[in-house]
């Protein structure tokens, strides 16, 4: 194989794992900030994925692509707010011991929620948005209009995620909570509010990749589970907690996918992460920006 065809698969694979890279960030900053796991973020998926196919088929229209993903985002990010005030909020107010195993069992319960209610008011039928562009080509690679629309939309996500986190008050809220639960709210910061806010921007980062997505990899009630599994692998090797271990991950887990795919078969596409994963659990368990947990 040629240097020219090479780059090619590399750089698909980077773009790629850019989007992937969305989900695992949703999963990672509810993580830092409210520390559980959602094991439902692949239903928040699915329903960014719906909405964004919904509102551009009754509403706005293919052209006017960059309207609806808001929107999706936005009705995502009430949902969550709403769930986590009625549902997850109980965890930290109400004496639960075992938090861990609360917060398991209400998202893993909203996850066959989501699921079933898409398949009762969408039917098991596969859908896909319109195209959004024509294609194009980056460097040397030919892309579809559609991944190249969620390519740039996905940046631009992320740079105005880092800009809020690390400009504004409230990301500074958000980081201080993420390191010091008890000590941010001595700073007279309601640590509860900062729980919902955190966990309707983790599920929206998701609704995003599922609505950028959805013209390659379709609209139905099932399509959050790949995206799942391929979240939790990015955090992994990523380092569980780490914001740039996310995107670093996705990349990663992109590429790796992409070269597998051509130097060995495409059939074990999913399975490549998996070989990733293990090997880099056998040298660096933390992950690639993981921290050491101490111990007193």
């Amino acid at each position: 194989m040629d240097a020219f065809l090479l780059s090619q698969y590399v750089l698909s694979g980077v773009v790629i794992g850019v989007i992937y890279s969305l989900m695992a960030l949703g999963i990672t900053f509810i993580y830092s900030v409210m520390k559980m796991i959602n094991w439902g973020m692949g239903e928040f998926y699915m329903v960014g994925s719906y909405a964004q196919y919904a509102l551009i088929v009754t509403l706005f229209g293919p052209r006017l692509w960059y309207l609806a993903l808001p929107v999706a985002m936005a009705s995502v990010f009430v949902l969550g707010v709403v769930i986590q005030r009625f549902l997850l909020r109980p965890m930290f107010v109400g004496g639960i011991e075992r938090r861990d195993e609360y917060a398991t069992i209400v998202t893993i319960a909203l996850m066959v929620l989501f699921r079933n209610l898409a398949i009762v008011l969408g039917g098991p039928n596969q859908y896909a948005p319109p195209d959004y562009a024509r294609p194009t080509t980056i460097g040397t690679l030919p892309i579809s209009g559609n991944r190249f629309v969620a390519l740039v939309a996905t940046l631009a996500l992320l740079g105005l995620f880092y800009l809020v986190i690390k400009k504004t008050w409230v990301g500074r809220a958000l980081r201080g909570a993420a390191q010091n639960r008890v000590g941010i709210q001595t700073a007279g910061i309601d640590v509860l509010r900062l729980d919902m806010l955190a966990f309707g921007i983790g599920v929206a980062l998701a609704a995003a990749a599922g609505a950028l997505l959805a013209p390659d990899f379709l609209v139905y009630p099932e399509n959050g589970a790949i995206s799942t599994f391929k979240g939790f692998e990015i955090i992994v090797i990523g380092g569980l907690g780490s914001v740039l271990g996310s995107i670093v991950g996705g990349v990663l887990l992109g590429v790796i996918e992409a070269l597998g795919s051509v130097f060995i078969s495409a059939a074990y596409k999913d399975l490549y992460g998996f070989v990733l994963l293990i090997a880099l659990l056998v040298l660096r368990p933390t992950g690639l920006f993981g921290e050491r947990e101490r111990s007193v």
